[in-house]
């Protein structure tokens, strides 16, 4: 079985609210990591402020499902990182964590539309 590759992050960008600091990484592997706010009793969910979004790159977004809390911020569901040098990097503080999420590709749902 092939040895999974360290993972390097790049940051995309960062959107401090409420104490927090939910920020968005790309990766080496052609995902996103995304580091932020802990959901209670789900070690592979996160809870994101809807503006986090707008970082990531051109052409792409987050290709993880959203469920809308209705205040602002996104829940989403992925793999839990636990590479020690990423989880060092990123140095959250102890009510984030962090998952990695796939790079879906942007869709408009009109193409003729000018963004």
């Amino acid at each position: 079985m092939a040895e999974e590759q360290p993972l390097h992050l790049t940051f995309l960008g960062k959107n401090t609210q409420n104490g927090g600091s939910p920020t968005l990484f790309a990766t080496n592997r052609g995902t996103y990591v995304i580091q932020s706010w802990k959901v209670k009793g789900h070690h592979d969910r996160v809870e994101i402020p809807h503006r986090l979004l707008a970082h990531t790159r051109p052409g792409t977004s987050v290709g993880a499902a959203l469920e809308d809390t209705g205040r602002g911020t996104f829940i989403l569901s992925g793999t839990p990182v636990t590479d020690v040098e990423a989880l060092a990097q990123m140095n959250a503080p102890d009510h984030e964590t962090s998952v990695e999420v796939p790079v879906g590709q942007e869709i408009w749902v009109n193409a003729d539309t000018a963004r």
